[in-house]
């Protein structure tokens, strides 16, 4: 099923030829059937001598509309370009013919109408000459010409079957499984609450199924689905489709706005793009001018920021990252459109290369420039690499559908790239193009181990008295998701890139070592707890002695053993300690406070803090007054 579109200037005969083809007049508004003119959006459907239905979307020609025109043209599959031919080419058909240039609608025809008020053969061959030399450099270069008179009936059946042979030659749109239904109309039906309309594209939609609509976030489910005012069961990509939709009201969706499946589409305010400006503006444009962003049936206003460049001539192409005032469901592949806000002039447009960059792109940089390049026009393993690079790590699933390749290319440039070691798995796994195995290129990945071990390194030159990075530290510095660090942990263990302490990190080899200074503060502190093996210095004391970190790195030496805050030993003091309480126990079966304290000839302070550190540790277990071995 495709979508055709209209374009041409006010009074051109647009909405009069739709309704000589499908029977039905597409103005809907009070306002526009009076004025005889199109303000808004009007559709029609016609079913073609082979069978196939199409549904036609009729935009407005006049320029003060123009904005209404760039929400419906742009999911269109082939256009109507209609030019009077008592007037012949006019400033908005101009407009228009850019629109569709810069949108490059992939199949048109040229419509003479009003034939029948321009009947001099050669006067209509002069107007034909006018526009060939005119669509000479577009998209519609080699689109047919049919002369038609709506009024007089006559080359309607031409103009029908130059419609049907064009589309036989153009593919129907892939169902990707990820639909996205962008919303031109919003209204309520009487017994059946809110609907919207759209051009359905990359999937399908079921009755049934659970829906969100984006930006917003809002969810709801599909209580109907009609196609040309026929109830479905399924609306299938490029089908003009009306959806009712429970459990949200009109008043909370706009124009513009996406049904797509729950968790398919994120949002985004910063778009990265290919920007051609038209030769005809008016003036350049800067780094940093507002414009108005068209995409899908949305409108936005964005901050252009030009990239390698700091203005752009007439009829100049650059990159652009554009800054979006409000967030915005579009992907890699989508043509756009962008105006000037004031005065209001289409400036050009061209195709979004990355809908979900990583950040604000340093606005000279040779290598993303190159990168931007390979996104727009690089093999399918050039495309993948580049989406697995804006991505960082990402389930491979994830990193497939932001690179919007259809799923053959997908596994045949995730093979190519996984062969090549240009994209790494972060975990155990077959790597398909549907699987949530972590991967990440590998100069994302070189990049992060450097700065992984760099930030080991520095924290080692820092501390050298501590055995390693605290885990929740270096996830902090590296601003990693939890599954990520993880994985990134464990292929690096793995490697011998790295030692795992369980609560710390280091690199392999790395020792704690004393200084001359430090060495002496320790033995002098060492000669304290032999001197007094089971009554010896307090923490607090040992820190006065040595200072907390020395005092740290002889724990994790294990040099000395902290059973509280307040009491530490030598480790051969705490061994020799609990080898006489374990014999006692053995021979005894229990044992008391009192009598640990007259064992040990200790104080009390030391012997309840020994004795709950061995409960603590599963060594013992209290009864009472009294210690049993734990079994």
């Amino acid at each position: 099923m495709r979508v055709i579109g209209t374009a041409g200037h006010v009074d051109h005969g647009k909405s009069t030829l739709i309704a000589a083809l499908t029977g039905e007049h597409p103005d809907r508004l009070k306002e526009e059937q009076l004025r005889e003119m199109t303000i808004d959006l009007g559709f029609g459907w016609m079913t073609l001598p082979n069978g196939e239905e199409i549904g036609i979307v009729d935009v407005p020609g006049h320029r003060d509309f123009i904005e209404n025109m760039l929400s419906g043209i742009g999911g269109i599959d082939a256009a109507l370009l209609v030019i009077a031919a008592d007037e012949g080419i006019m400033p908005q058909t101009k407009e228009h013919l850019a629109i569709l240039d810069l949108l490059q609608i992939p199949a048109g025809l040229i419509v003479l109408t009003k034939t029948d008020l321009a009947s001099d053969s050669a006067w209509l061959d002069l107007v034909e000459n006018d526009i060939r030399a005119a669509v000479a450099d577009t998209v519609m270069k080699d689109a047919p010409i049919v002369r038609v008179s709506a009024k007089a009936k006559t080359g309607l059946d031409s103009l029908v079957s130059n419609l049907q042979s064009l589309l036989l030659e153009k593919p129907t749109r892939p169902d990707l499984n990820r639909p996205r239904l962008p919303i031109d109309r919003v209204f309520t039906m009487s017994g059946f609450g809110t609907v919207v309309t759209g051009t359905l594209s990359d999937g399908h939609l079921s009755v049934g199924d659970d829906v969100e609509i984006l930006p917003g976030g809002l969810k709801g489910r599909i209580r109907g689905l009609q196609t040309h005012k026929k109830n479905e069961d399924t609306a299938v990509p490029g089908s003009r489709t009306a959806v009712n939709i429970s459990g949200v009201g009109t008043e909370q969706i706009q124009r513009g706005e996406v049904v797509t499946h729950p968790n398919q589409y994120q949002p985004t305010r910063r778009i990265d793009a290919r920007f051609r400006l038209l030769k005809d503006a008016s003036s350049f444009i800067r780094h940093g001018d507002e414009v108005k962003f068209f995409v899908g049936a949305s409108e936005r206003v964005a901050v252009l920021r030009l990239l390698g460049t700091e203005e752009l001539s007439p009829g100049e192409e650059g990159w652009i990252q554009l800054e979006l005032r409000q967030p915005v469901v579009a992907v890699r592949g989508d043509r756009y459109i962008l105006r000037r806000p004031s005065p209001g002039e289409t400036l050009g447009g061209g195709m979004i290369v990355d809908h979900q960059p990583i950040g604000r792109h340093k606005r000279f940089d040779a290598e993303l420039l190159k990168s931007l390049q390979a996104l727009s026009d690089g093999s399918p393993a050039d495309i993948l690499f580049e989406a697995a690079m804006g991505a960082n790590a990402g389930p491979i699933k994830e990193i497939i559908k932001r690179s919007r390749l259809e799923a053959a290319q997908a596994e045949s440039a995730l093979k190519q790239l996984l062969i090549t070691n240009s994209l790494i798995t972060l975990e155990e796994g077959s790597p398909t193009t549907t699987s949530d195995t972590l991967i990440i290129a590998a100069p994302r990945w070189n990049s992060l181990l450097d700065k992984v071990l760099q930030f080991i390194e520095s924290y080692h030159e820092t501390y050298p008295l501590r055995r390693g990075i605290p885990r929740e530290e270096l996830k902090s510095r590296l601003k990693l998701s939890l599954r990520v660090f993880n994985a990134l942990l464990k292929k690096l263990v793995t490697d011998h890139s790295l030692t795992d302490y369980s609560a710390f990190l280091a690199k392999p080899g790395h020792k704690i070592k004393f200084n001359n200074g430090d060495q002496v503060k320790v033995q002098i502190l060492m000669r304290k707890f032999e001197q007094s093996p089971f009554s010896p210095p307090s923490v607090k004391d040992c820190q006065a002695e040595v200072g907390e970190e020395i005092l740290n790195a002889l724990v994790e030496l294990d040099e000395l053993i902290t059973v509280s805050p307040e009491v530490i030993f030598r480790k051969q003091d705490y061994d020799s300690m609990v080898l006489m309480i374990r014999d006692q126990l053995i021979k005894n079966g229990k044992i008391t406070l009192a009598e640990v304290r007259d064992l040990l000839n200790t104080s009390r302070k030391y012997a309840q803090a020994l004795l709950e550190h061995l409960d603590a540790t599963g060594i013992t277990i209290r009864d009472g007054d009294f210690r049993k071995l734990r079994k």
